[in-house]
């Protein structure tokens, strides 16, 4: 028989998979046509399409969890899909970190002849920098593979185990190597939007200065590019929080919280594709077109 909880829990995890694959299917979808009629793709929207499509492996791996957690599907079978779930975890991080910089370099001005190199550089670059979070995804999680194979069976077992309360047998090296792998995306995202911030802050006192009406649409528009950064940070944080959590097995599984945590990491890559749709003029004019309530993006 079927309890409330389960149901709950089962309804939660369907609309968000649901939500989250429809809005980044949307962008790779409108970003794909856009390819096919010009014959070519410009560095951002290459950098966000693949963004996207590690989001989308993500919710069906997230939503994979939440089958465990309803014993909808065998227990087992996640070790097995455990280096899957690190490789699109790693080359998210590293594809929005990169989004970041990219960002950063286009709209921070910094007086320096590097930054000026790398900000005429940056677009020739993006390719560069998707092949190499492919290529650092692929080796981190292949050179974690041969500890994965004797630790995560015995670890999972812990782990999915409802009698357990805590977590034993947890080697204590190959997760310090992970944990600098999910790190080391996260430094170089924080000095980038600190970066941007300082900038659109700077950028906001000038305009406030020169400003000779109470109204000015430039200033408008440096609060909100300032609010999509702020919330873009929280939601990357938010993430790799929840996924240092979930591979070093902090919390128990299947209790409230673990739900919860899995629940916000649910969030973040559908929320910020939202938030890249309503910033991007291209796939807002594109959400207008196909969504009824579409009036409410402007």
């Amino acid at each position: 028989m079927l309890t409330h909880h389960f149901i709950i829990h089962f309804l939660i995890a369907v609309i968000q998979f649901l939500t989250g694959v429809s809005v980044n299917s949307f962008i790779l979808v409108v970003n794909v046509v856009d390819f096919i009629k010009q014959r070519k793709m410009a560095p951002l929207d290459l950098l966000v399409s693949c963004l996207v499509t590690s989001r989308i492996c993500l919710h069906f791996l997230i939503f994979f969890v939440h089958l465990l957690r309803l014993s909808i599907m065998k227990q087992s079978t996640f070790a097995e899909s455990y280096i899957i779930f690190m490789f699109v975890t790693i080359w998210g991080l590293w594809l929005a970190t990169w989004l970041g910089v990219f960002y950063c370099v286009k709209i921070t001005t910094i007086p320096h002849p590097l930054f000026f190199w790398l900000k005429m550089r940056i677009s020739k670059l993006v390719p560069w920098l998707i092949l190499g979070s492919t290529l650092y995804a692929s080796i981190s999680s292949g050179t974690y593979e041969k500890h994965a194979r004797t630790i995560t069976p015995k670890s999972m077992v812990n782990f999915f185990s409802k009698n357990a309360t805590q977590t034993k047998g947890i080697n204590i090296v190959p997760f310090s190597i992970l944990i600098l792998h999910l790190t080391l995306p996260l430094i170089i995202f924080l000095i980038t939007v600190l970066l941007l911030i300082f900038s659109l802050g700077r950028h906001a006192h000038h305009i406030k200065t020169i400003a000779t009406g109470n109204r000015n649409p430039r200033k408008g528009a440096t609060i909100k590019a300032m609010l999509s950064v702020l919330s873009f940070l929280i939601l990357y944080s938010s993430h790799y929080i929840m996924a240092i959590l979930f591979f070093f097995q902090i919390l128990r599984y299947g209790n409230f919280v673990f739900l919860f945590c899995v629940v916000v990491a649910d969030t973040y890559p559908s929320v910020h594709s939202v938030i890249l749709i309503l910033g991007n003029p291209k796939l807002k004019q594109n959400a207008k077109k196909f969504l009824p309530c579409g009036q409410c993006c402007q």
